[in-house]
């Protein structure tokens, strides 16, 4: 019993949610940039978050709270440096804050790279798991689990407008949507959600992108509808991944990750081939 409450617990509640908060990023950011391909890291929340990670690595900050500070911070850091650049003198575009964004994560792949050909041998296993994800790392899940409420609550009081910005920026200003300031919550309430899940459990990939978009073949694209379901379904993915990388080698374990790459793969494409005329964004 003390296992459960100590160790299974927590972890299984932070994967869950992380894999919501990842899910639900993604899926106000596909509706950002009116692109169903888009994820929580285009925008390199996840390299700046990586940044910071594996520098508080390199100096000897181990798992815990001084770690979880860094990769923030990093994430936050990506973040105001990816609207600064997009924002320039003017307003932004969504074809400038993609480019920017894409820009921004290949430089901070770029320090990430050189960070692990210079590691000691004895901390790269720790920094090659935690970007590849790993939910053992997060020792208190209450940090994810309340951003995850307050940012599902954020976007479904956003969700009519969310509706009308999906059908195009000209359509939901003259329907009275208030579209700068609208972009502008979302773009930083789907950082604040990626830049939490990133802390907690490292660079999870493929949920953020694929979660939303199978919901939106099942349920359609309604928001008010897709977004809880997505925070969900999100949850429910990344607990099942995680369960299964602590237990399909055990006692080794597998990067979280990977699994949700294997699991999600298959299903994504069963879902395309049988519905090949769902609504898009």
């Amino acid at each position: 019993m003390q296992v459960v409450q100590d160790l299974r617990l927590p972890r299984s509640l932070a994967a869950f949610a992380c894999g919501g908060l990842l899910a639900l990023a993604g899926a106000l950011m596909q509706v950002l940039l009116r692109n169903p391909l888009a994820d929580p890291y285009v925008l390199g929340i996840s390299g700046g978050a990586a940044v910071g990670a594996l520098a508080a690595m390199l100096l000897g900050v181990g798992a815990g709270l001084g770690l979880e500070a860094a990769a923030f911070a990093g994430a936050l850091a990506a973040m105001l440096l990816v609207f600064g650049l997009a924002r320039g003198e003017g307003s932004w575009t969504q074809t400038r804050l993609l480019l920017t964004g894409v820009i921004v994560a290949a430089g901070c792949g770029a320090v990430v790279a050189l960070m692990l050909s210079i590691a000691p041998e004895h901390k790269l296993r720790g920094m090659l798991f935690w970007l590849m994800g790993d939910a053992g790392q997060s020792d208190d899940p209450r940090p994810a689990l309340a951003t995850l409420a307050l940012g599902l609550a954020a976007a479904l009081f956003l969700a009519r407008e969310l509706n009308l910005l999906a059908r195009g920026a000209l359509l939901a200003a003259s329907l009275g949507a208030r579209v700068a300031g609208l972009r502008l919550a979302l773009y930083f309430l789907a950082s604040l959600l990626t830049a939490v899940a990133v802390t907690s459990v490292g660079s999870v990939g493929f949920v953020g992108l694929v979660v939303p978009h199978l919901v939106r073949l099942a349920l359609g694209n309604d928001q008010r509808l897709l977004l809880p379901a997505a925070a969900l379904a999100g949850g429910a993915l990344l607990t099942l991944a995680d369960t299964l990388a602590r237990t399909v080698i055990a006692p080794q374990q597998l990067p979280v990750g990977v699994l949700t790459a294997l699991i999600g793969v298959p299903v994504f494409l069963f879902l395309l081939a049988r519905a090949p005329r769902a609504e898009h964004l």
